[in-house]
């Protein structure tokens, strides 16, 4: 009897751990209400988290304790499937790169989502009511013999259980050759934009004429007449919250490049070039590898510039070009290790890094289920983590450091102990909120901060 419990400890343990390379998140992103949160996998997938509003008396508790409205499942469909490219015999994967929510307009929510090289526009709608009483149809929807019929009725709404329906209302196919690394909806509401390695693409979201292409234009174009001479490759792409005629996209050897559409309707001429002049003392095989640009994201101000590097997390001021203003070392203990994290491919991951919601705060992901905030204003950083314990209700998230020589703590984590197929690549934070999504492999942990993440890092 005592074996077959230990057995069974053993298959949950395997269970609980084992994880398919389908059910890995790839993306996170709350709407701009933060009421929803939507997850995307490489399965193709996405799930719609909703937070649950709270009754009179819960929210009562709320105000004392801190805590608001837990995120449930809301609905999940299949976005993507796996398809084939038959001119270049490639499989084309269905995991979902990024997703993007569009401005809410009425009661129903539009989102974007994409694969490498599809993107889908998707209607979230909610029904509670279905239509009976029809003339032509009986109940079970067949068509009635017209000769049956001696009297004519008004078809009525009855309630019905809550239905979350999602479907597709467009498809933009057929506009990039490489893979699409990013999409950013445009503060106009009517277009948005979306990059591979080497170009943009500028599309129309209200075009419903099918014989006429929904692609726009390419607004950035940087492939050369000669792939032999190409030196460095699109990361990254987003539209200013603000002006609708900017945007920024970031390359693989560190740059910045500041947009302006109403200069040209393609933007190969950058308005602006933001990039670190490099030390020529430091430079080593691996310096073009840890310096490509994996994420920038605006400010809400749309003052600033947010990148992530392999090792770093910068910040850029729109009016100074020469270089960062802000500096932050993610992981420096890492540098001396470069060349098995190159054997082992993880210096090409590429982290996520995102701002709060007054910008005075930044996140970025690490190894080890570690993710870091800094807070701007004192430049002190803070390691947490994600892990399972830390996701029971009202646990508290512990400050975790790693050690790399020098005096050693109780709690420290080696550099050499570091797991790195624990790795924290996509977050989100909450749009008004101190409220975050990590998505660690499988698992999604959401945080709730109850004094100001500015607090905790002093």
């Amino acid at each position: 009897m005592g074996e077959d419990a230990e057995s069974t400890k053993i298959n949950h343990t395997f269970l609980r751990d084992y994880v398919t390379e389908a059910d890995v998140i790839s993306t996170v992103e709350f709407n701009q209400t933060g009421d929803l949160l939507a997850t995307g996998d490489k399965g193709g997938r996405v799930v719609i988290f909703q937070r649950e509003t709270e009754s009179k008396g819960e929210s009562e508790e709320v105000e004392e304790t801190g805590d608001s409205g837990e995120y449930n499942v809301y609905s999940t469909f299949q976005s993507h499937e796996p398809d084939f490219d038959y001119l270049k015999s490639l499989e084309i994967e269905e995991k979902i790169n990024k997703i993007r929510w569009l401005p809410q307009q009425n009661a129903a929510h539009f989102l974007l989502s994409t694969n490498d090289k599809t993107i889908k526009l998707w209607k979230v709608s909610e029904r509670d009511k279905r239509p009976e009483g029809y003339n032509l149809k009986d109940e079970e929807g067949r068509l009635k013999d017209t000769s049956t019929i001696t009297s004519l009725q008004v078809p009525v709404l009855k309630s019905t259980d809550l239905m979350v329906e999602v479907r597709p209302r467009r498809v933009f196919s057929n506009g990039h050759t490489y893979h699409v690394n990013s999409i950013s909806v445009n503060s106009d509401g009517e277009t948005y934009m979306s990059a591979d390695d080497l170009r943009i693409n500028m599309w129309h979201l209200g075009i419903t004429d099918r014989s006429f292409s929904l692609f726009l234009s390419d607004i950035v174009d940087i492939k050369p007449a000669n792939m032999e001479d190409l030196t460095e490759v699109i990361t990254a792409a987003e539209f200013h919250p603000h002006h609708c005629h900017l945007f920024v996209y970031s390359s693989s050897k560190g740059s910045l490049r500041l947009c302006d559409m109403r200069a040209s309707a393609l933007c190969d001429r950058h308005t602006k070039l933001f990039e670190e002049p490099e030390d020529p003392g430091s430079r080593s095989f691996f310096s073009e590898i840890i310096s490509s640009v994996s994420d920038v994201k605006f400010s809400h101000s749309g003052r600033y510039l947010l990148t992530r590097d392999y090792l770093t997390a910068k910040v850029w001021d729109l009016n100074m070009d020469k270089g960062p203003v802000e500096t932050y070392q993610v992981h420096e203990y890492l540098r001396s290790k470069l060349c098995s994290l190159y054997e082992n491919d993880c210096i090409f991951d590429k982290f996520e890094c995102v701002w709060n919601s007054s910008d005075s705060v930044i996140m970025t992901g690490a190894y080890n289920s570690f993710f870091r905030m800094f807070d701007r204003e004192t430049g002190r950083g803070v390691t947490l983590e994600a892990w399972r314990e830390s996701s029971k209700p009202r646990a508290v998230l512990r400050t975790r450091r790693v050690y790399n020589g020098g005096k050693r703590r109780r709690g420290d984590v080696g550099v050499d102990s570091l797991d790195f197929t624990k790795k924290i690549l996509h977050m989100a934070w909450h749009p008004s909120e101190n409220i975050i999504a990590i998505a660690a492999t499988n698992n999604l942990y959401i945080f709730q901060d109850r004094v100001s993440p500015e607090t905790q890092l002093q």
